[in-house]
């Protein structure tokens, strides 16, 4: 099953007319340039949402206390330092948003699908680079709008990241219902136009232009799993749409989707007919695949680093494709389980809790199979491939507290607390920003033409790795002793004055966490200009896009494309000199291909 670029509309593909700085820095059309733009956006995106986080830990580890950095950084929200209890919940809102749509689907997803998809399939570029360069401005646009949203007046929007009605749907109901809410649901809907651009051009591009010999079979992990968030992406996105336009309506027409029987201090207000269960169904049909969005490209980009860095032959890749497929089509049948305190009829919640449940199988199949391509292998421990480890760590750690989660009785004791925010912090949040820092640790060669300083990689690693378990560890345990999430301080409850203490240590790690990234950011910039120069493929790689120049050209090869003549995993192959063997040298006479 194979497909053949047509190379004749491509080959010269702007070798000979000179770029303006415009054309191949802000308005590129090549590929490898807008996954760099993505990656720096997504990055100062990951700042401020970092940076909120660490402020709102501040505050529920030392309540009502003076900060001078609140009165610095959130001026009237923050009066002689203390902070205001409604600019906690738009932090809280504002963190969220940032790190699950800016930093995890658009820098994830956006960075590597378009560095690594026209590259590793053997393609000049993606199917439509003016498209590509459309849907990156789109999101470019949106981070502006929802920074923007941080300044107006009346506060940011402050309904939490999962804006539920009727607080995000009544202009009147608080200070960051109002203008920060509007523009919260513009910013999203631009977003979603932006995602569902990129997510159109991936899948056509690894339809139609794989180069001779690529079959779907030979594909490198990291595009299954890019092919496949796209089209997670194309039919979930457009949900979320339709909420936000509909919330749009009932906060700025009188219409009433999702309110019902308000009642305002006393004043019965004209909405009825509506639904706010409704909005959650619309949210979580998004909601939960955007969980597999996030994850699917870093559980592709850990395969592929896994068996480079282990020399061996990724384990189970026919397994690893099915699982892919199988947790692609479980994740759009299980939003419910988000909803098992909504009123849910019981027999409904043991569908979901079901379907749940089988999703484990596949994640599972995964997480054994890189477990086993670690085993008995020679293993080069460089950080992108200790991320990877610490990857598999977090995804099975975060994935076990899933399964309380994801059992309709057992939900109802932890629903809302620290350990819903805990299990989906490690299973999602630090699992995907692990193989996030694993992919630019591994790629940056590519993307940049040098090398990071792996001495600064270990340290931003194992300091890292040590405050993310510090930080979410022990929240599984306020969460069981029944400590809410979202409250901004819990000094007026007794019953928690004994957790204080924790929440202290947890915020000591997060501060750690958050200030050793300087570190990263440090050696990422310094790296572009001071790093080591790169070799062709630095890691001995078999995949394609090391046999690309280093110097970047717009068509990725000089000359003809490269064919492929065997799988992407061609590492340690009995016969052969090298450890590993590129996907476009021929099989040499009575050679068998491997396919696992």
């Amino acid at each position: 099953m194979s497909a053949h670029e047509d190379t004749h509309a491509h080959d010269d593909h702007g070798h000979h007319h000179k770029e303006t700085f415009v054309t191949k820095y802000i308005f590129s059309q090549d590929h490898k340039m807008i996954a760099k733009q993505y990656l720096v956006t997504g990055t100062i995106m990951g700042v401020i949402g970092v940076l909120m986080s660490m402020m709102f830990r501040m505050q529920i580890a030392w309540p009502e206390e003076p900060n001078v950095l609140f009165e610095a950084l959130l001026g009237k929200w923050a009066p002689d330092g203390v902070m205001d209890a409604d600019i906690y919940l738009a932090l809280v809102t504002i963190h969220g948003t940032i790190m699950v749509f800016f930093v995890l689907t658009a820098g994830l997803s956006g960075t590597f699908s378009n560095l690594l998809i026209p590259l590793q399939i053997g393609a000049r570029d993606m199917a439509s680079g003016f498209l590509n360069m459309v849907s990156y401005w789109l999101f470019f646009t949106s981070s502006i709008v929802m920074v923007i949203s941080l300044f107006v007046e009346a506060g940011p929007a402050a309904a939490g990241w999962t804006i539920y009605p009727p607080l995000s749907a009544l202009p009147m109901a608080q200070g960051g219902s109002g203008m920060g809410m509007t523009l919260w649901l513009v910013s999203m809907a631009i977003f979603i136009a932006s995602s569902l651009l990129g997510s159109l051009n991936y899948i056509v591009t690894v339809i139609n232009l794989r180069t001779k010999g690529m079959s779907m079979t030979r594909l490198p992990l990291t595009i299954w799993a890019f092919f496949i968030t796209a089209v997670i992406g194309v039919v979930s996105f457009p949900v979320l749409l339709s909420a936000a336009l509909l919330l749009i309506m009932d906060r700025s027409f009188g219409t009433s989707f999702f309110l019902s029987d308000i009642f305002i201090q006393g004043e019965v207000l004209h909405y009825q007919g509506g639904s706010p269960v409704l909005f959650e169904h619309l949210f979580w049909f998004l909601g939960h695949p955007e969980v597999y969005i996030v994850i699917l490209p870093a559980m592709g980009l850990v395969s592929e680093i896994m068996a480079s860095s282990s020399r061996k032959p990724i384990f189970g890749y026919r397994a690893m494709i099915a699982s892919i497929l199988a947790i692609a089509f479980l994740s759009t049948i299980v939003w419910g389980h988000h909803m098992f305190i909504s009123g849910m009829n019981p027999f409904l919640g043991s569908v979901f809790t079901f379907t749940t449940l089988l999703i484990a199988i596949p994640s599972a199949v995964k997480a054994f199979n890189w477990i086993t391509t670690l085993w008995k292998g020679n293993l080069q421990l460089n950080p992108a491939m200790l991320f990877s480890i610490g990857f598999v760590s977090t995804f099975i750690t975060g994935g076990l507290t899933g399964i309380i989660l994801g059992d309709s009785a057992l939900d109802i004791n932890v629903h809302d607390t620290y350990f819903v925010v805990a299990h989906f912090h490690l299973v999602m949040g630090i699992s995907a920003l692990y193989g996030m820092f694993a992919g630019i640790y591994h790629w940056y060669p590519k993307m940049f033409g040098r090398m990071l300083n792996k001495n600064l990689g270990y340290i931003h690693f194992w300091v890292t790795a040590v405050c993310a378990y510090g930080v979410f560890f022990p929240m599984h345990f306020i969460g069981m002793a029944g400590l809410p999430r979202r409250y901004y301080t819990n000094t007026n409850f007794p019953l928690f004055d004994d957790l204080a203490n924790v929440n202290v240590i947890i915020t000591i790690f997060a501060l750690i966490g958050g200030v050793v990234q300087i570190l990263y950011l440090y050696n990422f910039f310094i790296s572009m200009f001071y790093g080591k120069k790169t070799t062709q493929n630095p890691w001995r790689s078999t995949t394609l896009e090391w046999t690309a120049p280093i110097k970047h050209i717009h068509g990725n090869w000089e000359g003809e494309i490269p064919h492929v003549h065997r799988w992407a995993y061609d590492y340690s192959k009995p016969g052969h000199d090298d450890d590993f063997v590129p996907q476009n040298v021929p099989l040499k006479e009575g050679e068998e291909e491997l396919q696992h």
